[in-house]
């Protein structure tokens, strides 16, 4: 066991609490640490729904935006010169910023949380959600090409950031 791994089971587990050997107090155990568990995967799913809901937000926004700069490209004048495209880039490029790093606070959050599930499941007959689903990942011959949903989201951000930079750079050539 890692030294991360031994902390965060000193971290999780209250030994103070250990049954004495009572099968009335271990039974009594069991079930409050399934009940935390349940608790705690219901947690961790509404981290993942609200970082879904984050995603939807801000490529609603980044559309939007992308409209709005179309139709308002046609109508800005040589006068306005480099100041409307350089304003709409900073703000879009730093909006995408902010995406970014929303998914990576939620990435992370979910892998403290996930963590916390893995050494819960030590403690309950089966470890279906922290083992079982790679397992089965992995069983499938699939594993090799599985990209992770967090790797894949997190280069949204990036892509919409690159077309901002090659419009502004579009605008100025013209």
């Amino acid at each position: 066991m890692s030294e991360t791994s031994r902390e965060l089971h000193i971290a999780v587990w209250n030994d103070s609490l250990a049954g004495e050997g009572n099968v009335d107090t271990a039974n009594l155990q069991s079930q409050l640490i399934l009940e935390q568990y349940k608790l705690y995967v219901e947690m961790a799913d509404r981290i993942s729904a609200r970082r879904g809901l984050a995603n939807s937000f801000f490529l609603t926004l980044n559309l939007a935006a992308v409209s709005v700069i179309a139709s308002v490209a046609s109508r800005v004048t040589d006068e306005a010169g480099i100041f409307v495209p350089a304003v709409a880039l900073i703000i879009m490029c730093g909006q995408c910023i902010v995406w970014f790093c929303a998914l990576r606070s939620y990435r992370l959050l979910n892998k403290a949380k996930y963590a916390v599930i893995e050494v819960l499941e030590e403690r309950l007959p089966a470890r279906a959600y922290s083992k079982g689903e790679w397992h089965a990942v992995v069983r499938s011959g699939q594993h090799g090409r599985y990209l992770r949903l967090t790797t894949a989201e997190q280069i949204m951000p990036l892509l919409f950031s690159l077309g901002y930079v090659a419009l502004f750079g579009y605008s100025v050539a013209m």
